[in-house]
């Protein structure tokens, strides 16, 4: 590669992680506005871009008993995560149905029908992670890797270690992304997870249970549960529990 042409890779690479994009930092839920809708009301949470994901945004939804937040839908360039709040959430994809609680979540993949509806005689909330990739979509890349996923907090495995333990959800290919990783970390009381450290995958941390703090970069950020921590790509962070319980966060990054 001739100088010039890697000088303006190493330059439109830096713009790309540098311009427009999400901050990294705390995002509060409760001091979100709650904007009513018909069906219950609706947080704008986050909405921008990462340095691999042209539109990333994520938004928690709240459903009054028995209702559903629009028919059935089908996205093409998008994939979606649903992760439940509180409350039961019925969520259909395709021909298959679950009824999931709190901390139980979905990924669904672009093309694939789905609808939602709250299963609960009170209202439930639950996030919705939607993303575009830079990247062209590869759907035989996400058949190949087991397609769309409902999955049951209740029936995931904890595994303890020695400073909490860890519930692992998925590890895969989509088709909008080379990678994407999804875990729940149980941290024990006043204690870090490990130093500040790097990865190019941006990440969000969604507090479930107790407080934390999240060192960024130069700054220090409290969570507590519904709040969701952007780490952007490359920045350096740690998470300490601030509490004398042990707390618990969903953590996901994608590439």
């Amino acid at each position: 590669m001739k100088l010039y042409s890697l000088i303006t890779v190493v330059i439109f690479s830096l713009f790309m992680k540098d311009s427009g994009h999400i901050e990294s930092k705390v995002y509060s839920f409760s001091d979100t506005p709650l904007q009513k809708t018909e069906t219950g009301g609706k947080r704008q949470i986050i909405d921008g871009s990462t340095f691999h994901m042209e539109n990333f945004e994520i938004h928690a939804t709240t459903l009054n008993p028995g209702l559903a937040p629009h028919g059935s839908q089908v996205h093409t360039d998008e994939e979606e995560i649903i992760v439940v709040k509180e409350g039961k959430l019925k969520i259909t994809i395709e021909n298959e149905s679950k009824i999931l609680g709190p901390e139980s979540a979905a990924l669904i993949l672009p093309c694939d029908e789905h609808a939602l509806e709250n299963a609960a005689d009170v209202p439930t909330t639950y996030f919705i992670v939607k993303y575009k990739s830079r990247q062209p979509i590869n759907m035989d890349r996400g058949k190949a890797n087991g397609g769309s996923m409902l999955i049951d907090f209740n029936d995931i495995t904890f595994i303890p270690h020695d400073k909490g333990g860890i519930r692992r959800y998925f590890d895969r290919k989509t088709p909008l992304s080379e990678r994407i990783e999804m875990h729940v970390t149980t941290l024990n009381p006043n204690i870090k997870s490990h130093e500040p450290h790097t990865h190019e995958p941006a990440e969000i941390v969604l507090m479930m249970d107790g407080t934390t703090e999240m060192e960024i970069g130069e700054g220090i950020y409290p969570g507590k549960p519904g709040d969701i921590y952007f780490l952007g790509s490359d920045i350096p962070h740690a998470i300490r529990n601030t509490g004398s319980e042990p707390c618990m966060y969903m953590a996901f990054q994608w590439e």
